[in-house]
């Protein structure tokens, strides 16, 4: 899904059942999710390196303003999420940066799903307590 106005560019990522819709604009590195700063949203540092991935990928961190709104799922989920939005906006804006992005493996999404729950099951797969007696 491509949103593209001006010097705005966007991207949609998704995943497990995070999505996230994420606009950049020439600026000097700031990160909102949801009208939040991303640190604060995101509360740890490893998702902090996951959301800037593709911007270290293609040297350009300090390049960008990025607006995101995010929902669904959890945060690690969302991590992803902004992760390949950014990435597919980042594309969006500049076709040239395709293939080091496909390479690190950025615009790829990552097809894995939660398993969907069964009846006469607790989850997926697990199962009640057997009892003989």
């Amino acid at each position: 899904m491509a949103h593209t106005t001006g010097n705005t560019h966007g991207g949609t990522g998704r995943r497990k059942r995070s999505v996230a819709r994420v606009l950049i604009t020439l600026g000097k590195g700031s990160i909102k999710v949801n009208d939040r700063p991303a640190e604060e949203y995101m509360g740890r540092a490893t998702l902090m390196q996951i959301i800037r991935q593709p911007l270290e990928a293609t040297n350009s961190v300090e390049r960008f303003d990025i607006v995101v709104n995010a929902h669904g799922g959890g945060l690690t989920g969302q991590a992803g999420a902004i992760r390949h939005g950014v990435a597919r906006a980042l594309v969006q804006m500049d076709e040239t940066l395709r293939p080091v992005l496909r390479k690190a493996g950025l615009l790829t999404r990552d097809p894995r799903e939660k398993e969907s729950k069964k009846y006469g099951r607790k989850r997926a797969r697990k199962r009640f307590q057997f009892s003989k007696r």
